[in-house]
């Protein structure tokens, strides 16, 4: 099982349920799923930076990579429909739990001059995460890597607000900025 499972249910459930009153255990917000997405701006001009991307996304996450492609053609962009243009993993359960313990307690301290993720809900408690790099994961080994790519990283969870929201990921260990330092 999973480091972050059971905190969950040791430390984060009573926390939550002592903060905002929860009568019932259904109404306590928990992490549905993370979907990790990469966009791949040079797919256009060469097809195997998707491929890598995919490849890279898949080591990251230790689950296959999804390749998305365009829905809609567009002229300004040299994009067709039906083109390679980025990758996708949806993790659940136990990959969930494993990929966020790594995140937090490996990959955001490799960030150089980290001092917190800024808030960026959705008004319904869904967190977005940016990062530039793939490189920061320890799955990647540097030299082999062929386009640097960022990704973005979405924790879905069923709270009804950003407060509940926050509250559960600060529960996991997530290390947001103080309100007063954030631009």
């Amino acid at each position: 099982m999973a480091r972050l499972s059971d905190q969950y249910k040791d430390t984060v459930v009573p926390s939550l349920k002592e903060r905002f009153g929860y009568r019932n255990v259904n109404q306590i917000p928990r992490l549905t799923k993370i979907v990790v997405s990469m966009g791949v701006s040079k797919a256009v001009e060469n097809k195997a930076a998707v491929e890598a991307a995919a490849k890279d996304l898949t080591k990251i996450t230790g689950q296959k990579a999804v390749i998305k492609r365009a829905t809609k053609s567009v002229a300004n962009f040299r994009l067709r429909e039906g083109m390679p243009i980025g990758c996708v993993t949806t993790l659940r359960g136990a990959h969930m739990f494993e990929f966020m313990d790594r995140l937090i307690s490996v990959v955001l301290p490799r960030i150089r001059d980290f001092q917190g993720v800024k808030d960026k809900f959705d008004g319904r408690g869904n967190f977005s995460l940016g990062l530039t790099e793939q490189s920061l994961f320890p799955e990647i080994d540097l030299d082999r890597v062929e386009f640097p790519q960022g990704m973005n990283v979405t924790f879905v969870n069923t709270a009804c607000t950003d407060e509940e929201g926050r509250a559960l990921l600060e529960g996991f260990g997530m290390p947001f900025r103080r309100r007063n330092e954030e631009n």
